[in-house]
């Protein structure tokens, strides 16, 4: 199979018949091999049932189908779970995407060798209230990531070799950081290609402005988890150790001094008036409990089964 569509969907039922219509269009003009998978996250509008029926109309139409809401990384990881497509397309369902870069992010990715190549909407047709927090985010994640090539990470038309949404896993809101995943997985030849960003046709946006809160947590924890979630010691035992240390040369020196004022007879407050002989304490025990910390966290990392397990109704 050539390609594999996911589609992740909630409420979209205006948009589903056009959209599968508009991609099966393409692929026919193209002779691709191809199946879409349209994962329903806990739609309440009937988006479902439209699934049901365009599912009869075309078999190259696949539907999942949660039980309730867990959000867009859910539906995108348990998509590429299903695929079979040498190459897989993510597109929102919202038309705001369009079909037509099929072609263009399929050659690059079997001509030009890219492991994945992110979609960039130059021109955009959000209000500035989406855009420019989007624009202070993904220049945070360039720096921090070092993918310097890309201005989007957060579009949802990008386009991947079969074997890297094998390899990787997208959880709670990490949707936003895939190209991040997948360079801490290995695939490092990622690209960018500019598309065409539509205007929304139907429904209204379903993200609210809690997601830059989220985005910038997501961000920190993507950047630990990626650098530090196999060998969590590294990082906080690190951490642990320069605490702990410090307040231990701190507690030697303020000894020291006081054994020198003794054996001089020299008078002075005592060791507890002075504000140091705090610090080290602290210093040790922050110490202490930040090394214990990276014990505790080595076994977690070792024990995360059941992050990725989601309730599916139905399967068609």
């Amino acid at each position: 199979m050539d390609i594999s569509v996911v589609v992740p969907l909630y409420d979209e039922i205006e948009s589903l018949p056009e959209l599968t219509s508009w991609i099966s269009r393409v692929m026919a003009e193209n002779r691709f091999t191809y199946e879409i998978i349209l994962v329903d996250d806990g739609s309440k509008d009937g988006s479902w049932e439209t699934i049901r029926k365009l599912r009869f109309d075309n078999p190259f139409i696949k539907g999942i189908k949660f039980r309730r809401n867990y959000g867009k990384s859910a539906a995108l990881n348990t998509g590429f779970a299903a695929t079979r497509g040498d190459v897989v397309i993510t597109m929102d369902a919202d038309l705001q995407d369009s079909p037509d870069e099929i072609p263009e992010l399929y050659r690059r990715i079997t001509e030009e060798k890219y492991d994945l190549v992110s979609g960039w909407k130059a021109k955009r047709y959000d209000p500035l209230s989406k855009t420019i927090p989007t624009k202070l985010f993904n220049y945070a994640t360039r720096k921090m990531s070092g993918i310097d090539n890309l201005h989007d990470f957060n579009c949802g038309l990008k386009a991947y070799r079969g074997t890297v949404v094998k390899n990787i896993e997208v959880y709670g809101e990490m949707h936003r950081y895939i190209p991040v995943l997948a360079k801490w997985a290995g695939f490092t030849k990622i690209g960018e290609q500019v598309v065409e960003h539509r205007a929304r046709k139907y429904g209204k946006t379903k993200f609210g402005m809690s997601r830059f809160v989220n985005g910038f947590l997501d961000l920190l924890s993507i950047f630990f988890v990626g650098k530090f979630g196999k060998r969590p010691m590294h990082f906080f035992g690190t951490m642990g150790t320069l605490s702990f240390f410090t307040g231990l040369v701190i507690a030697i020196w303020i000894m020291a001094d006081k054994l020198y004022n003794l054996s001089h007879h020299i008078k002075e407050r005592q060791p507890t008036d002075n504000p140091w002989f705090y610090i080290a304490i602290v210093a040790i025990i922050l110490g202490s409990q930040l090394f214990l910390t990276g014990f505790v966290a080595e076994l977690v990392s070792r024990s995360s089964s059941e992050r990725n397990h989601y309730l599916v109704e139905e399967v068609i």
